[in-house]
């Protein structure tokens, strides 16, 4: 690594810590959860391991730390999922061991069956620990039943300990950050369209303009999913949530306002994706055929606009309540124009019938486009 490669490294990590100081966000989140893996960790040992003096302690640190999860829910999910992979392992190991009286026999019988139980889609992603218990069994002296069920009261514990930190300090909530995804992925497909329309208003066709447009639409597309991810994750980090019920100021389960919302970003995605193929075809430099006549190219712009507007429209009548009355008008504003472009095509003089398919093919995608947006707005 450079020193100018570290030095904007130690520069990235300030501005992170100075957003954490300053202001609410995913930086403050983690830092905040950090802190809690931390602090449940130290309460389990300082309980099993220094005030107990258990026998193996260092187990309850352990759970503890690994079950901050990310999500109330998820902590709860995963902690059953552990100590239920935890305990198979250990009764499993200790059953063998018993009988075997050899380290290295009883990790060649026991180890491919833990390892075989850890796949079980039941125990999710906390399979793995199955092997982990047996190898703690195995490896860590004389086996003995004492042992393994002090191995296993010590991962109980250190499971509530882990569970309740995360429940009942600041617990993690994520609405925030749902809707500046999707306020995000909204503004990227207005911006997308609006430059798309300003290029054909002023009839430039340019293959690499337009191959910029098109890689912008595709990654909108996984912006989109992103913002599914989000409402996702919103919806598991309420599940369970004291803070949701400590607080009036929190909004209510994410519900159809995000839906209704992912659906016309998915529409709008897929779409404006088709849009600017299109646009990126007609542009290549091998193909013969004329681009459509100036002047349908700019009634396609100014569909394109009508419709940019109308999403962000839309998204401030999702998230805040405003622009209904705008909305509505955009959205019969979108109509006629739409209806107007049908007109255009049944009117246009030309013979060409690769200009006639091109202006199809945009004329298609404005209908999917705008078709849920019409559904929507109404």
């Amino acid at each position: 690594m450079t020193w100018q490669g570290a030095g904007q490294g130690l520069s990235a990590a300030a501005h992170a810590a100075r957003r954490a100081w300053t202001e609410p966000g995913r930086e403050r989140d983690l830092a905040v959860q950090a802190l809690k893996a931390a602090l449940a960790a130290w309460v389990a040992w300082a309980v099993a391991g220094w005030w107990l003096q258990a026998p193996v302690a260092f187990v309850a640190p352990w759970v503890a730390v690994v079950l901050v999860e990310s999500t109330v829910y998820r902590s709860v999910a995963h902690g059953l999922q552990q100590l239920a992979a935890i305990a198979a392992g250990t009764v499993a190991a200790t059953a063998v061991g018993l009988v075997l009286h050899s380290t290295v026999a009883a990790m060649a019988v026991v180890l491919p069956l833990a390892m075989l139980l850890g796949q079980w889609r039941r125990l999710g992603s906390q399979g793995i620990c199955a092997a982990t218990g047996a190898l703690f069994v195995l490896t860590n002296g004389a086996v003995s039943v004492a042992t393994s069920a002090a191995r296993l009261g010590e991962a109980l514990f250190g499971a509530a300990v882990g569970i309740t930190v995360n429940a009942l300090i600041r617990p993690p909530l994520y609405l925030r950050d749902t809707e500046a995804v999707l306020r995000d992925a909204t503004e990227e497909a207005h911006d997308i369209l609006t430059d798309v329309a300003d290029g054909l208003a002023a009839d430039r066709w340019d293959a690499e303009e337009a191959g910029g447009w098109h890689d912008r639409a595709l990654r909108l597309h996984r912006q989109v999913e992103q913002a599914r991810s989000a409402v996702e994750w919103s919806r598991e980090s309420l599940r369970g949530n004291l803070r949701r019920r400590r607080t009036g100021a929190v909004q209510p389960l994410p519900g159809r306002n995000y839906d209704d919302a992912l659906v016309v970003l998915d529409y709008a995605a897929v779409h404006t994706a088709g849009v600017t193929r299109t646009v990126l075809e007609a542009a290549a430099e091998d193909r013969a055929a004329p681009r459509p006549h100036s002047e349908l190219a700019r009634r396609y712009a100014q569909f394109l606009c009508q419709t940019a507007r109308a999403l962000r429209l839309y998204s401030h009548s999702r998230f805040a309540d405003t622009c209904e009355d705008e909305l509505r008008e955009a959205v019969a504003a979108l109509r006629d124009t739409l209806a107007e472009l049908r007109r255009d095509l049944v009117r246009s003089t030309t013979d060409d019938p690769d200009e006639v398919a091109t202006y199809g093919a945009l004329l298609a995608q404005a209908h999917r486009l705008a078709g849920q947006l019409l559904a929507s707005g109404t």
